[in-house]
């Protein structure tokens, strides 16, 4: 945020708006209720808008999602701009911000280095070359109309308090700044910043060369298991790839004819990312291992509907408004001249539906995971070029001005090699993976380390967005899977269900072939064998499964095959916790000709189960405690059913366990890089003013851990369960090794769970006091959503009130990191939920009526309206609303209704 005197000034006039106006909100006075109901959206009568062809009708229920009815495709992408903008525009505004590197233009000096990377990396470029050379040109009519209706919202609402609070606070700090036009290439670059979120290993790539400094390849291979195939499986039964390159599924029935199974291949434009990695997850949510979703259909052979039951939660960070918007999308009549009947959860700011159903077919994603970012290496052998075979090549240099709100424009320079950026240029953990990273065979002299650049699947313009409308209009698998052809980024894997009765899975996505090397670390980027091929896995060779004969499938980020499949998909899978624990509850209820209910797949999301407890909690209540103060905390453990419920004193105690456990066992001996910053641990180092081998030529230090707390290291994601189940056999392997709270050295897996615990109980102690009996795990595993820029300020004392104004909670909850019920926790940070299951739904492809749906957060993105947060709470419980799709039912459920006209 800001930094400059003019701000800092400015920011006296926030602290007295955000008193004002939680002062007279609260009190219910004239002045500040009416400030903020200015910006409230108009959602009955009738309002004019200029273009609109028929009248459009917008029908909101009590929960205030919009359902939308149009004579014509153009009209009702129309509409979709001008209700989205009435209650999203300020969200809108900061998104395009964000994808086009012009934060700094809002927020002031505070936002350039996190302007500097993505001007580096250059979504905004890609997304206007999609635009122009990709998109078809039905994709670029309704991308064009929906322009159309946020710009007239905006005409409207040029700025200030009548578009949002936000607004009105911003302008107490940058009363110059007023929303510009929309325009449909902002749409188009909201693509690149989910792909960026969901990119895959490129943390794991970082980290690994991370602790190359302190371990040997051996050893971080330790810390980086295999995938267990055997114990939790693969989303399909692994097929093969035929003589003519088409995917050739097994325990599935053939394709119908007319699939689509090709995709044209290209040569990868490439550009890439700058040092910011560590700012993007405030933005955009926690990225990279640890981070996915659940998915599953089930066959109507084993419904009690008698056709497929869908079931979608995905994970993201957690924010206000939620990052999703619920709506639907109607033709009064289906046809040439208007295609679309559907509804679901899309992003604001983009047109159409994302995820959900329409009248024939339901669909869900899950993150695929495939590694598709690469760091290359590179010998920088002047200013202006780096090595490649021997040979020197010129860098592509451009220039980049970054306009900055109350201060002096900035100009940065973008070095640019035949892989991507060199991003090392701007950035401190990537000059460090360049000096740490290792290789595998000779290289360049590496003096004060290599140059780190960065190859992205997502910076090759694509036709994602016309993948979106054409899912929106599937009416069959044919269909669903011609959409899936031209899903780029982020690659995700697709579900699929249809009233027929047939159920698919889909891989899609832009996924590299790879010369030499396997993406695990920085490739030498100074040997063209390790350069990416030309094409990518050609879609018709990726995987697919079309109604398998065991009747359901399961995708929750799991492997999607096994190593017999003849591409690199990616290393660096999930583990399939939560897959694992999925396909174990399908099967306990279709054991003995058992059903499936809508009721069990609602259920099944809630599933909070600790797997891992489920072993390690026998280890720990074998270990013998005297210390009885202790020992009262251990008998929590006695008799628990690993359930994370938030009303759970054994989940709080056991998590608490599980946090020391990784602290003692591997915290203690991670790199300061890979540490939250405020973690400060005394080691031993040489004073490098004597020889080495002097008396007292070693010192203690205390080193402070450096890293953004949510990315730190050992977060205790599934892939910590595997490692630690695996060393768990071990009980003499070197990483039981600890310091003590005494600061003595100490050894063996039985000293250390002791030491686990006795630490655990002090930590809790100091948490929830000494009576275990108060003790809970929602005390500890708190959700607050925060709007992700005014809302996370906290760098004056205005902070509290805005946050008052702006976010919502602590919410309670229930669940855990690989829990099916993923409410996301860093363990090397602390307790505070991070990412969560962002929307839930269920589709019931029997009667489309009966589906439910639920969101955090709510449908309107202003503060105090009534569906600013009205469904968070429902989200808690576990519970879901009702989800009208008929024209019958969303009128019984209408509350609101407003008509948009011709202006």
């Amino acid at each position: 945020m800001p930094r400059s005197k003019k701000f800092r000034r400015a920011r006296l006039f926030v602290i007295v708006l955000a008193v004002l106006l939680v002062a007279a909100v609260a009190g219910g006075g004239y002045w500040g209720v009416s400030t903020v109901r200015s910006s409230f959206p108009e959602v009955s009568g009738t309002v004019k808008v200029a273009g609109m062809s028929t009248p459009v009708d917008v029908k909101r229920d009590a929960n205030g999602i919009p359902q939308l009815y149009a004579d014509t495709s153009e009209d009702l992408f129309r509409a979709q701009g001008y209700v989205q903008a009435q209650d999203r525009f300020w969200e809108m505004d900061v998104r395009r911000h964000i994808t086009a590197g012009r934060l700094s233009e809002m927020f002031g000096s505070g936002q350039v280095e996190t302007d500097s990377f993505l001007r580096t990396m250059g979504w905004r470029r890609v997304a206007q070359q999609e635009y122009d050379t990709q998109l078809s040109p039905d994709t670029k009519k309704y991308l064009k109309a929906y322009t159309d209706g946020v710009n007239a919202w905006l005409s409207e609402h040029p700025g200030g308090a009548s578009a949002s609070v936000e607004y009105a606070m911003l302008g107490a700090v940058n009363g110059s700044y007023k929303p510009e036009a929309w325009d449909p290439v902002d749409s188009v670059a909201w693509l690149k910043a989910m792909a960026w979120s969901l990119s895959g290993n490129l943390q794991e790539e970082i980290d690994r060369s991370l602790l190359a400094q302190n371990f040997s390849q051996d050893q971080v291979a330790q810390l980086y298991p295999d995938y267990p195939y055997d114990r939790n499986g693969t989303i399909v039964k692994t097929g093969q790839v035929g003589k003519d390159g088409k995917y050739q599924p097994v325990d599935s029935q053939a394709a119908p004819a007319g699939t689509a199974q090709g995709r044209a291949t290209t040569q990868a434009l490439l550009t890439g990312i700058s040092n910011q990695i560590a700012a993007m997850p405030q933005l955009l949510g926690p990225q990279g291992q640890g981070i996915g979703s659940n998915s599953w259909v089930v066959s109507g052979a084993h419904t009690t509907t008698g056709k497929p039951l869908l079931a979608n939660d995905p994970h993201l960070g957690p924010e206000m408004p939620s990052v999703w918007y619920q709506m639907g999308l109607h033709c009064r009549k289906t046809g040439p001249a208007c295609g679309f009947d559907t509804a679901g959860f899309t992003f604001a700011g983009m047109p159409g539906v994302v995820i959900g159903h329409n009248k024939d077919v339901a669909w869900g994603f899950t993150n695929l995971g495939a590694d598709v970012t690469d760091l290359y290496l590179e010998k920088v052998t002047g200013p202006d070029t780096y090595q490649v075979d021997g040979q020197d090549r010129k860098f592509e240099t451009r220039k980049e001005t970054i306009k900055v709100a109350g201060g002096t424009d900035r100009t940065i320079t973008v070095r640019t090699t035949g892989h991507g950026p060199l991003i090392s240029d701007q950035s401190t953990e990537q000059q460090d993976v360049g000096k740490y990273a290792p290789l595998s065979g000779a290289g360049p002299d590496r003096a004060g380390g290599y140059g780190v650049a960065l190859d992205w699947t997502a910076l090759k313009p694509a036709k994602t967005m016309d993948a979106v409308f054409k899912l929106d209009k599937a009416a069959n698998w044919s269909d669903f899977q011609g959409a899936a052809a031209d899903f780029a980024v982020p690659a995700q894997n697709l579900i699929y269900a249809d009233t027929k009765g047939n159920i698919g899975y889909q891989a899609p996505g832009l996924v590299p072939v790879r010369g030499k090397g396997d993406g695990r670390y920085p490739a030498p980027g100074w040997d063209s064998s390790y350069d990416w091929k030309k094409d990518y896995v050609p879609f018709a060779s990726l995987p697919y499964s079309y109604n398998p004969a065991v009747g359901y499938i399961v995708t929750a980020n799991q492997a999607v095959v096994d190593r017999s499949y003849p591409y690199l998909l990616t290393n660096d899978w999930e583990y399939g916790t939560r897959a694992k624990e999925i396909t174990d509850q399908i099967e306990s209820r279709l054991k003995n000709g058992g059903r499936i209910s809508p009721d069990d797949m609602q259920q099944m999301q809630l599933d909070n189960t600790s797997v891992m407890a489920q072993t390690l909690v026998p280890l720990l209540l074998k270990v013998n405690i005297t210390d009885p103060y202790v020992r009262e905390a251990q008998d929590l453990l006695k008799d628990w059913n690993y359930h994370q419920d938030a009303s759970s004193a054994a989940a709080a105690y056991y998590n608490g366990v599980w946090r020391q456990l990784l602290t003692l066992a591997f915290g203690q001996k991670f790199p300061a890089d890979l540490r939250a910053k405020g973690d400060c641990l005394l080691r031993q180092k040489h004073d490098p003013t004597l020889p080495e081998d002097a008396v007292g030529s070693t010192v203690t230090v205390t080193e402070c851990g450096t890293r953004d707390a949510k990315k730190a290291q050992p977060d205790g994601g599934d892939r910590w369960m595997e490692v630690v189940r695996t060393l768990l056999t071990q009980p003499q392997s070197s990483w039981w090794n600890y310091i003590d709270s005494d600061h003595r050295p100490q050894k063996g897996l039985g000293n250390l769970l002791a030491e686990a615990m006795k630490d655990a109980r002090q930590e809790l102690t100091s948490k929830m006091g000494k009576d275990i009996s108060t003790w809970s795990w929602g005390r500890l595993h708190t959700l607050t959503l925060k709007e992700p820029t005014l809302g996370t300020d906290d760098s004056s004392i205005a902070s509290g009130l805005v946050h008052k104004l702006l976010n919502r909670g602590p919410y309670q909850l229930s669940g855990g990191s690989a829990a099916v019920d993923a409410t996301g926790w860093n363990a090397a940070a602390g307790y505070e939920v991070d990412w969560v299951p962002s929307m839930r739904m269920v589709v019931d492809l029997s009667d489309f009526d009966a589906s439910q749906w639920v969101n955090v957060g709510g449908a309107s993105g202003h503060a105090f309206h009534a569906n600013y947060n009205d469904q968070t709470a429902v989200w808690a419980r576990g519970d879901l609303l009702p989800w009208a799709f008929s024209t019958d039912k969303v009128d019984a459920a209408t509350k609101n209704k407003l008509v948009l006209t011709n202006g």
